[in-house]
């Protein structure tokens, strides 16, 4: 009779198994799909006629494919200008805040000083100010310095809100890798510099390319100061797509074109890193 109880038991605590990951595996399909239905919608007006595009009862499924809404998308404004521009100003604050940012991260990290506890909370306290309610200042800033309207202008205002959580982003990794390995090293004859350069940068590669990815996508995508900030002869990617809302309307199939074109670098750039992005983020969430 024991050994049936035991049996029955099993059998219940497999089938309570069972349903819960079953109902896992639902809640994730769900949320994948209310994530990824945007990106579908945008694709599929992309490619659809223009007029189906404004059609009162739009249908879910495509109807038809073009690729005339590209070709208008390029057509209304120059398109590589506005995105080799985000192109630079990405990538060059991406480069600046890695730098910068590792450095001030592994002296956080691995370092006691006066005021370390005041440059954390700093560091939160300035990722909680609205962007918005730096435009004014940051303008005056940048006029003060002959930069407004221009590209190093764009880069140091971005390096603001991007910086911090660079910071901040990479300490939780430093923080995760053990001080003994360096210690290690330096009994072993390596100066604190090589240590670092030997032990603890391999190790926080993966970090750094995560960390750099939402870096980028954070410069790629910013709009309001670009907008704000720069003139339509310098204007960045994301301001381009503000061509196609005239007085005349919106031209919806064409800036779903263009906004296409646009996430092709994101989806390379994550293409070319998923495997290290994929490390960095389980390093992190690892205590060593």
């Amino acid at each position: 009779m024991s050994g049936m109880s035991g049996t029955s038991a099993i059998a219940t605590g497999g089938r309570r198994g069972s349903g819960s990951r079953l109902g896992w595996n639902l809640l994730g399909l769900l949320v994948f799909v209310v994530a990824g239905f945007p990106v579908y919608w945008m694709l599929n007006t992309a490619f659809k006629p223009a007029k189906d595009a404004i059609d009162p009862d739009p249908s879910l499924l495509p109807t038809g494919l073009t690729l005339s809404n590209f070709s208008r998308a390029l057509d209304i404004a120059d398109f590589w200008g506005p995105v080799g521009r985000s192109l630079v100003v990405s990538l060059s604050v991406v480069a600046i805040g890695i730098v910068v940012g590792m450095l001030a991260a592994l002296a956080i990290s691995r370092f006691a000083f006066r005021g370390r506890k005041i440059v954390i909370v700093g560091i939160l306290a300035v990722q909680m100010v609205p962007l918005v309610a730096m435009i004014i200042p940051v303008f005056l800033l940048l006029n003060d310095l002959k930069q407004y309207d221009k590209l190093t202008g764009i880069i140091i205002t971005y390096l603001t809100f991007i910086l911090p959580f660079t910071v901040w982003t990479l300490r939780g990794f430093i923080v995760n890798i053990p001080k003994e390995l360096e210690e290690a090293a330096m009994v072993d004859g390596c100066s604190r510099t090589g240590a670092f350069i030997r032990v603890v940068f391999p190790l926080l590669a993966p970090g750094m390319v995560a960390t750099s990815v939402y870096g980028f996508i954070q410069a790629w995508n910013e709009y309001l100061y670009a907008l704000m900030l720069l003139s339509q002869e310098h204007q960045t990617a994301t301001v381009w797509l503000g061509n196609f809302t005239t007085k005349h309307g919106t031209e919806y199939a064409p800036m779903m074109a263009g906004a296409t074109m646009m996430a092709v670098p994101i989806v390379v750039l994550f293409l070319f890193v998923q495997r290290k992005m994929a490390a960095g983020l389980t390093a992190g969430a690892v205590k060593g």
